[in-house]
């Protein structure tokens, strides 16, 4: 795998230009429980609607009692099986998505560095990734042959053909005492979005701005707050 660039590649702008498109990931139709590494996969129910794909909630959880949150730092699940390249494209991915986190949950909380009495801590781990593949991507979405293949794919794995994913685990718990007050496991795939095309890893950081938005809103509805934002 090749180190990440944003460069605009001779030939595919043009047709890129054409495309139009907005988003930028979805939710995949599944993900192997297996791949849990923050919590025991047998906490995990399955999630309905736009919810994770497998989450965990403690009953009765209000979280009105938490005015900070102490973030760690993303975790890379596969680090130790990664090559140099592949490693630099999880790093950056792992330092946007604790931008990202940071940038959401401090509009609600502040972030701090030290646990304590009215401190949650959060954890992201970043399980599985993979950057799209710009000509397979073109091609699927302008030739005849290539939509027809993409529907097909679709249908059965839920993931357009040529497109980036990511697999994220996320969890919440008490600072001081540990107690797990949520969790979940989830699998985002790229759409056909135009821009996947100049930055192969454009689906994985979207799913990643989705997940930090989906974890603010998340938070407002478990203080019971009347005016929280869906992403």
């Amino acid at each position: 795998m090749k180190a990440r660039t944003y460069g605009f590649r001779t030939g595919l702008l043009a047709c890129t230009l054409l495309l139009g498109g907005c988003g930028g990931s979805i939710q995949a139709r599944n993900v192997d429980i297996k791949k849990a590494f923050l919590v025991n996969p047998t906490m995990y129910t399955k999630g309905n609607g736009d919810q994770a794909i497998y989450r965990y909630v403690k009953p009765g959880v209000n979280l009105k009692k938490y005015t900070k949150v102490l973030v760690d730092p993303v975790i890379i699940v596969k680090e130790a099986e990664l090559d140099a390249d592949q490693l630099e494209n999880y790093q950056k991915l792992a330092n946007n998505a604790y931008a990202f986190l940071t940038s959401d949950i401090s509009k609600d909380y502040k972030i701090v560095n030290s646990t304590g009495p009215d401190v949650m801590r959060f954890q992201f781990a970043i399980v599985d990734a993979d950057s799209s593949k710009p000509v397979r991507n073109l091609l699927s979405s302008v030739s005849p042959v290539g939509i027809g293949m993409t529907i097909v794919k679709y249908g059965a794995t839920g993931k357009p053909s040529g497109v980036g994913e990511v697999t994220a685990e996320m969890k919440a718990t008490d600072s001081l005492t540990g107690e797990l007050l949520g969790a979940a496991l989830d699998h985002r795939v790229g759409d056909k979005t135009p821009q996947s095309i100049i930055d192969t890893w454009y689906n994985a950081d979207e799913a990643l701005k989705y997940w930090s938005k989906r974890v603010r809103f998340v938070m407002c509805k478990a203080r019971g707050d009347a005016d929280c934002v869906k992403p």
